[in-house]
């Protein structure tokens, strides 16, 4: 229905895993057999984006023709079944909220990949909402010679705080479930887990930077370890 609202395609028939979880691979693959566009984006269904995004992704793509372009989110408070006001005015509001109460996360939290069609090549089969995948993605952008765009500093990538009800587990379970784990082994394991801190470029003030990745390794590992870990 809200697809139908909003003029978008709805492709509902999207392989699952054994435990009935979508599988990333084929999302990618319905994407791209559905369009014909040369750009491309995968976002997470509890993130709202505001008219930054389509600035970062143009200034990316006149100066990139290959690319992955990655951003870190910042979370807001949800009360129970309340609803965001999208009436006149809504991005003004919503920013004034994420000044007063949002909390910035850091580059583990992948929430978009904004990326040219065909940059992947092969993807595993992985259960989507469960760790791992979005980091491998990285990974692999990476293998590829791909230019890696940190836009975090340049995008509002708003996370609307929830539950985790609809995982075996809960929280936890995304994490340390048989899903959790499957997806680990089908990244080739934690050495595989690369988070925004391994871009190649940053996006702020409308130009592509170098990254500087003095200092930054200890913390690289240190997550890498602590999935490694089950932490």
């Amino acid at each position: 229905q809200a697809a139908e609202q909003s003029g978008a395609t709805h492709i509902p028939q999207v392989a699952r895993n054994s435990h009935g979880t979508p599988l990333l691979n084929d999302a990618f693959r319905l994407a791209e057999n559905t369009t014909q566009d040369s750009l491309l984006c995968y976002i997470n269904a509890d993130i709202v984006l505001m008219g930054d995004f389509l600035d970062a992704v143009r200034t990316v793509a006149s100066r990139k023709r290959r690319f992955l372009m990655v951003g870190r989110r910042c979370d807001i408070a949800m009360a129970q079944k309340e609803e965001l006001d999208f009436s006149d005015g809504w991005d003004d509001r919503l920013r004034q909220r994420v000044r007063e109460g949002g909390k910035p996360q850091g580059p583990t939290h992948i929430d978009y990949f904004v990326y040219r069609r065909g940059l992947w090549g092969r993807i595993p089969p992985f259960a989507v909402g469960r760790i791992a995948w979005d980091n491998w993605m990285i990974w692999r952008a990476t293998m590829l010679k791909a230019p890696i765009i940190d836009a975090g500093d340049a995008v509002t990538a708003v996370h609307q705080n929830h539950n985790y009800d609809h995982t075996a587990g809960g929280f936890k379970g995304s994490r340390t479930g048989p899903e959790a784990k499957e997806n680990l082994a089908l990244a080739g394991g934690s050495q595989n887990l690369f988070t925004i801190w391994d871009s190649t470029h940053i996006l702020k003030d409308g130009r592509l930077k170098p990254r500087t990745h003095t200092g930054l390794g200890g913390g690289i590992w240190s997550y890498r370890r602590s999935v490694r870990l089950g932490a």
